[in-house]
Order: structure tokens, then sequence, then C-alpha cells
């Protein structure tokens, strides 16, 4: 079975760096799902398992990549015995990156090379405010385009309105309520899926994001569990990142729910985010205004006026500090690991 690679996303970014890998005994694939020393890929002749070989590296990084993640474009040997091998992750043209407990960690990748990250976030029994902003500074910073994704809206009797006012939290987003139960706005969503683009699904648990998966799939290609109705909570139903191919072409990036959300330390995903409160700081009298009540300060202006709610404001601060905090962390450790080398 033969397989249009193109249809996927391959093109000239990632055919131009595989190029000089190309052997009669290496194949290149995407990477479907990645387990504990083997994934699973598909090739143009067709779906298959590889062990990593050793010292997986990104081509063009110095550092080892760790695992390969679901989305990402690899290099694949086939050996006389028959293995096959995973070699090398060509360069991630987007990656979308949590922050993890670990203090010495650069973060978790949670998907690779997607076009767009869908923000998946339930209506019922009421969506969360600040786990919005969170994923959505998350999804700027992986450099694809994101999207607010309101699913269950047959919950309610007016999901336009639930969109509107979740739109203030998302500027320059696109707001889509969905119902998979009803049928509607998956027209809109599958527009994000088509030949060569690759949607990614980020949000808590039993937020839907499988159940939206296997509708964009047409059949039943994660599983899906029922959650509690007096609160929307449920255990994790995808333990895995999964890439899921649609019919006519595109993919499915579906990621585990997740609990919580850390940032790292560059900020940019958060600036894009608040793009609200970040051009009212640009127009602050002040360059270094803290919006506490320096004159011409923009931001207390528009808190003035009502045209800036305050928890807007408190929210943006908050992650700023997070982000701020992260950056002097990364540059200790970066300071130690530097002493380290120079004392070897």
């Amino acid at each position: 079975m033969s397989y249009d690679l193109s249809q996927l996303g391959w093109d000239d970014f990632f055919a131009s760096s595989y190029r000089r890998f190309d052997r009669a005994d290496t194949d290149a694939g995407r990477v479907l799902r990645a387990d504990r020393g083997v994934c699973t890929v598909l090739t143009a002749s067709g779906v298959t398992r590889a062990s990593l070989g050793g010292g997986v590296l990104i081509e063009g990084a110095r550092d080892p990549a760790g695992l390969p993640c679901a989305g990402d474009w690899v290099v694949l040997r086939r050996w006389p015995d028959r293995r096959t091998t995973l070699e090398l992750v060509l360069p991630r043209r987007t990656t979308l990156i949590r922050r993890t407990a670990d203090k010495d960690s650069t973060g978790q990748v949670l998907a690779a090379n997607m076009d767009t990250v869908a923000v998946v976030e339930p209506i019922h029994p009421e969506p969360d405010d600040a786990r919005v902003e969170r994923l959505l500074s998350l999804a700027w910073e992986s450099g694809a385009d994101p999207v607010l994704v309101l699913t269950k809206s047959d919950t309610t009797s007016d999901p336009a309105a639930v969109a509107r006012q979740l739109g203030e939290l998302a500027p320059g987003v696109p707001v889509l309520p969905v119902s998979v139960t009803a049928g509607s706005g998956l027209d809109r969503l599958r527009e994000f899926v088509g030949p060569g683009r690759t949607l990614a699904l980020l949000g808590r648990s039993g937020a839907g994001k499988s159940t939206l998966a296997n509708a964009l799939a047409g059949t039943t290609v994660m599983p899906v569990q029922a959650i509690r109705d007096a609160d929307g909570k449920g255990r994790h139903t995808t333990a895995y990142r999964n890439l899921v191919p649609v019919p006519g072409g595109g993919a499915v990036l579906d990621t585990p729910g997740i609990r919580g959300v850390g940032l790292l330390d560059t900020g940019g995903g958060l600036d894009r985010a608040f793009a609200d409160v970040t051009g009212l700081a640009g127009r602050c009298r002040f360059g270094d205004c803290t919006h506490e009540g320096e004159p011409g300060c923009a931001v207390q202006a528009a808190l003035a006026d009502g045209s800036l709610p305050p928890r807007r404001l408190a929210s943006w601060r908050k992650l700023r500090h997070e982000v701020e905090v992260e950056s002097r962390r990364k540059s200790v450790r970066m300071a130690q690991s530097a002493g380290r080398r120079g004392r070897g």
C-alpha cells in the first residue's frame, strides 16, 4: 500500500532537509505515535514500527531530542535483518511545548509540525477563562495559528453569545462553537484539516478532543470516556499523543488531557495571547510604565472606561510573572552549566 506523503504535509521544507540522508536503505516518514523505545511511522510505502537508533538527534540541533513526538518528520533506516530504526528527527516547523515541573527541563514536547492548534474548551459545565488564556499563550508560542473551539455547544441555548464572550479573551483568534452530537460547527473546523494541513487539539481531559478527532476522521480512532454530568470531569481518555490521517488529506493530532500547563521563558506567545493588553501598554506615556498609576497610562485609562476588564489585566500580570520567574531560572541554569563546562 502506497501513501502520498504530501497529503500529510510533506513539502519542500522537509524534503530539502531529508535530501542528504536519502539513500537506498532510508525512508522519510511521519510519526503517528511515539512509545517508549519505538515509534509508529507512516511512510510512502505504508505504516511501519521503528525502534530508536542510538543517539537520535534533531537535525540542525546540538542537543539530543529525547524521544521523537507525534507529528515529527523523521529518517528511517532499513537493515538487512529486516529491522527498521529511527535515526533522525528532521527540523520542526512548529512545536507545542509546555514547561514541566522539572526545573532542569527545557520542556515537554506535546506535538510537532502542526499548522493550527485548537484550544478545546467545553461550554458545559462552564468555560474556564484562565485556562483558555493560558492555553492560547501556549498555542501562540508554538508558531502555529490558534483557534478556540467551544465543544458541547448543544448544552446552551445561545452558543453564539458564549462565543462572543470568550472571544474577548482571544483577540485575533477564530472562535468556533461545535457540537458533535448535533453535528454543528464541524464544517468550519474541517477547514483547518485540509490536504497537507495538521490540526493539533489541546485541552483538559473530558473537553471533547477525542470526540472531535473521531468526527473529523469519520470513524472511531481514539477512545472516548464518558464524564460526570455534575462537574464535567472524568478520567484521562487519551494517555498518548496520536496523529490521525484524515480521509481526503490532512491530519488531526490528539494530545492527552492536561491538568496544568507551565509557560516557557520567551513570553512571545503571552504577548500575542494578550494583544489587547500589550497594545494598550505600548501606548503608555512612559516605556517602563508599570500600569500602577503613572500619568499617561493607557492601561489604567482602559480600566477606568471599562474597555479593559480588571480580571484580564490580573491574568496577564500573573502569567507574565510566571514567564519572568522561568526566565531567571533558565539564566541560572545556563550559568551553572557553563561553570561546570569551564571546570571540566
